[in-house]
């Protein structure tokens, strides 16, 4: 009897009958808070379930996208390229055409320039020669003679002028 004479025991037995008192209320909240957890948990879980798949779809559309772009990128160059290329031989075509037209133009400067100088040389040597003419025919011809030729020009001249 040496049990029940103890104080601890009874304090012991109390808090046995107490917790079973009080676990079997207890045990259905405890219980329901740890399913309500658990049912939290396997919420955020699905929840984050979807927004991987979201995020994986997406990373798959913007590496499409990104696919795409590049592909796009590449012919724009491929064009631009063509185009770069296009340009210098047009370039290349007006530049030969505007050397031949200046080529052609100084050419036809040149000529002119040369039939500028044959008339300007025509022309001195006309001025030489009639300068000359004038010296033997005043040095050759007296009065008479040079009065007679004269004479002779002023009466042919309306003939000359029809």
């Amino acid at each position: 009897m040496h049990l029940f004479a103890d104080p601890e025991f009874w304090v012991f037995l109390a808090v046995v009958v107490f917790a079973a008192i009080v676990w079997k209320p207890a045990r259905r909240y405890v219980i329901g808070m740890l399913d309500e957890r658990a049912m939290r948990i396997r919420g955020e879980l699905e929840e984050a379930r979807k927004l991987r798949e979201e995020a994986e779809r997406l990373l798959a559309e913007y590496e499409q996208k990104q696919r795409d772009a590049a592909l796009e990128a590449q012919a724009i160059i491929a064009h631009a390229r063509e185009e770069a290329e296009r340009i210098a031989i047009q370039a290349a075509h007006d530049l030969q055409q505007s050397l031949e037209r200046r080529q052609r133009l100084a050419e036809e400067r040149i000529a002119q320039a040369e039939t500028k100088a044959m008339a300007e040389i025509r022309a001195a040597a006309v001025d030489i020669a009639i300068d000359a003419a004038r010296e033997v025919i005043v040095s050759e011809l007296d009065e008479k003679r040079g009065a007679a030729m004269l004479d002779t020009a002023i009466a042919s001249l309306p003939q000359r002028l029809r």
